[in-house]
């Protein structure tokens, strides 16, 4: 059966992303459709057809373009015949109906309906003032488009359970690919360090916690400080982004030492899985991608008792479920995390495998 891929952009880096590098892994051969392609050496035997959108200034402009996506979507041709067409959203790609090919079954991967339109408290792109102006008409016309899907399978019970409250619809679980088997046919990712990553790392103290994710508000990352601050131990923030001097600000006045380690090469940031006491993950995900990355390398977990990611961390056993608006018991929730047994992180990992996802979905879209 040969079929089609739609994403709604392609970006360098991120969560989207590694779910469409395991769709294309899973349907090599089928072609894929998006509205632009800011990584063009990501799929250079399949080159993503992109929309008209990509030819002008909007392909910079996301917030400026929201409003015509729902249009683009719904005037895109097929060109070619498939079998299936396969979409993975987190806006507005579950829109696509093409005009040569309304008949054909679409399976709808959905990350989330669009935050900034539905759950604003989450997403502060949707608390400027355009976003609470349009989303009212945009949340009727979402739900809309939704209801004419009638294979949708979401990423966590979190986000199934957001899709039966917005888009009033049933949905499936299948959970995002994360690259378990990578990260563990590796005996210590400490010796797959370049010297200069190494002597960072032996920089370090040698008990610490982690934080490890973009520097954006929603990731709150400042709550891993307060969180070392509280358990009274070292704090080790590692990522990149708009964050950044926020968080050197909250580093610089804390009362325990913090080191912010600058976009780790993956070969650093399992070292850290492997060296840190516990990765802290405070923010309310969908999924969560990195907490299980972490659990693969054997790290405990302490996540926020609410999202995606108190899921696929088991309280008490691979980590510590935790509500980081009350910091009280920090000390505490950290000694817990300290009693997990590494060997039952990592074989919980195993849960969350790419290669389970690819079976996962092949059995959802083309079961033979």
């Amino acid at each position: 059966m040969t079929g089609l891929i739609v994403h709604e952009w392609i970006e360098r880096a991120g969560g989207a992303e590694k779910v469409l590098d395991a769709m294309v892994d899973a349907f090599p051969d089928a072609p894929i459709r998006c509205l632009w392609n800011d990584a063009p050496e990501r799929f250079l035997h399949n080159p993503p057809v992109e929309s008209w959108l990509a030819r002008t200034p909007l392909r910079r402009r996301k917030a400026l373009a929201v409003g015509l996506m729902p249009a683009v979507w719904r005037t895109m041709r097929m060109h070619q015949a498939a079998d299936w067409i396969l979409v993975s959203s987190h806006l507005f790609a579950h829109h696509a109906n093409f005009k040569d090919a309304r008949d054909t079954p679409k399976y709808v991967y959905t990350h989330t309906p669009a935050r900034y339109i539905w759950e604003p408290s989450l997403d502060q792109r949707g608390q400027g003032l355009l976003p609470r102006l349009g989303s009212p008409a945009l949340r009727a016309l979402d739900r809309r488009r939704a209801s004419e899907n009638t294979h949708v399978a979401a990423n966590s019970r979190f986000v199934q359970e957001r899709i039966s409250r917005t888009w009033e619809i049933e949905s499936t679980v299948i959970y995002p690919p994360v690259d378990v088997t990578r990260i563990q046919t590796v005996g210590s990712w400490v010796d797959r360090l370049s010297a200069s990553e190494e002597a960072i790392l032996q920089a370090l103290p040698s008990h610490f916690i982690l934080g490890a994710s973009r520097f954006v508000p929603y990731k709150r990352l400042a709550q891993v400080i307060e969180f070392g601050e509280r358990a009274g131990v070292a704090v080790v923030i590692a990522g990149n982004g708009p964050e950044r001097s926020h968080l050197e600000s909250k580093a610089s006045a804390a009362k325990i030492p913090v080191f912010l380690l600058e976009s780790p090469s993956d070969e650093l940031l399992f070292s850290l899985y492997e060296r840190t006491l516990a990765y802290v993950f405070p923010g309310v995900e969908d999924f969560g991608i990195m907490p299980v990355e972490a659990m693969a390398a054997g790290a405990p977990v302490i996540v926020n008792v609410s999202g995606g990611a108190a899921e696929t961390v088991v309280d008490g056993v691979t980590g510590v479920h935790f509500d980081f608006d009350d910091m009280t018991n920090a000390r505490s929730a950290l000694d817990r995390a300290g009693g997990v047994n590494r060997n039952d992180c990592r074989h919980r990992a195993l849960l969350y495998s790419r290669e389970l996802f690819g079976t996962r979905l092949r059995s959802w879209v083309a079961p033979e």
